[in-house]
């Protein structure tokens, strides 16, 4: 059974010990493989002690407490060096129902890492490693995605992570960015257009959809797209075909569809904005990306990474590093990026300090900005929740019910508190 699983497995009690290995688990780690005496977490962590006893989460723990499979992400030292691993656990039986051990299957994540890396999402905090497990199983299937969160959370790197690890890595890869686009531009620019279409058209052109055959077709910002264009898209994912502009020959289309916004689609469709059909055909298989508020043991991390890929050979000290982690980040990982460019050019040695930061202090969201204007430096706490309750309204991509749950407040109360802000249909 382990030899015919093409991905590294292996077999292990319930005493963490191998007892059955493929080769590929071999050539992953640098390390002799020992039959009834090596254990899974000494051969992937360098550890003396199981995961859960060393501050992670233990896959073998939750399916032994569940009867089930469970996964997980953790980071497993390679023959590559640190290495994101994403990890299946599945409980294993004999005829009996007695427990015989675990079958223990891993998805090593190219597309990531927990140090400086270029051309990779980089990370370590939980929210982001969640993340990562709902990147790697999208990637391995051909179900449409939709990648929502607030801007400046990478969207367009996580389309991308998803495109390189499917089965249509080797086709292109084509972003069609949606925002500020005419109904008419963006259909040419779909479905090209045949030679006299129109004015100007003097020649036959390939659209975005033919350029993307077999690979990956990702739609930035897609609730920007007009209402009139619409319908003409969900004919396009519905059956995979097109018409070119002034022709009357329906083409035959094959791509993998992902999509992304800023903005609550799901609010969009109740209001009009968005058709509720083409919602449901994009919305496959949503992924949140988290905000960098979410991600604060990332920051460090990011910023290091930015630092590195600039080339400079200047580090961070401490206190820039934790004045950074305190700050909000209303333009997310954009906006951090920004920020490091700027205190690589403001520092006049090899260490940036936090003098060298431009003035994160002054630097808020529109919301605070706006609560602000008429309180001088004071905010008060009224005004902060209503405007924090638009913005989270507007951005969050669930019901109203979930939103509550996420806030950790009762359904009651949260559409209280929305109908004192004046915020959505209440």
């Amino acid at each position: 059974m382990i030899d015919a699983i093409d991905k590294p497995a292996i077999f292990i009690n319930p005493s963490y010990v191998i007892e059955a290995v493929n080769q590929p688990y071999r050539d992953t780690y640098p390390v002799d493989i020992k039959l009834g005496f090596s254990t899974c977490y000494q051969v992937s962590h360098r550890n003396s002690k199981p995961c859960d006893k060393c501050g992670e989460h233990c896959p073998m723990q939750e399916s032994k407490a569940t009867g089930r499979a469970a996964s997980v992400v953790h980071v497993h030292t390679t023959s590559e060096g640190q290495s994101y691993c994403d990890i299946l656990m599945r409980p294993i039986f004999d005829g009996s129902g007695e427990l015989l051990g675990f079958l223990e299957i891993l998805d090593k994540l190219s597309f990531a890492s927990n140090r400086p890396s270029a051309g990779k999402m980089v990370g370590e905090s939980e929210v982001f490693k969640a993340m990562l497990n709902k990147i790697n199983r999208a990637a391995n299937s051909d179900i449409s995605v939709l990648l929502f969160g607030e801007t400046g959370t990478g969207k367009e790197l996580v389309s991308q992570a998803l495109h390189s690890s499917s089965h249509r890595a080797g086709k292109p890869f084509v972003v069609i960015e949606c925002t500020g686009m005419s109904d008419t531009l963006l259909e040419s620019e779909l479905f090209g257009y045949e030679k006299g279409a129109f004015t100007g058209a003097t020649t036959n052109k390939k659209g975005l959809v033919e350029a993307a055959e077999g690979g990956t077709l990702f739609f930035d910002e897609v609730g920007d797209i007009p209402l009139s264009t619409q319908v003409k898209l969900l004919r396009l994912f519905e059956s995979q075909t097109y018409r070119p502009v002034g022709s009357t020959v329906s083409k035959k289309a094959d791509f993998r569809l992902v999509c992304a916004s800023h903005k609550n689609l799901k609010h969009m469709v109740e209001t009009g904005e968005f058709r509720q059909d083409l919602y449901y055909r994009i919305a496959g298989f949503p992924i949140n990306l988290p905000s960098l508020k979410q991600r604060r043991p990332d920051i460090a991390l990011i910023a290091a990474h930015f630092l590195a890929m600039s080339k400079e050979k200047k580090r961070f000290h401490k206190n820039a590093l934790e004045k950074l982690t305190n700050y909000p980040f209303p333009g997310n990982i954009r906006e951090l990026k920004n920020i490091v460019d700027q205190a690589i050019l403001l520092a006049d040695e090899t260490v940036i300090y936090d003098t060298d930061l431009p003035e994160l202090d002054n630097i808020s969201s529109d919301a605070i900005n706006d609560a602000s204007s008429s309180h001088g430096n004071v905010v008060t706490l009224d005004e902060l929740e209503r405007q924090y309750l638009r913005q989270i309204h507007t951005s969050f991509e669930g019901d109203t019910q979930q939103l509550a749950q996420a806030l950790g407040v009762s359904t009651r109360t949260l559409y209280r508190k929305l109908k004192k802000a004046g915020v959505g249909d209440t």
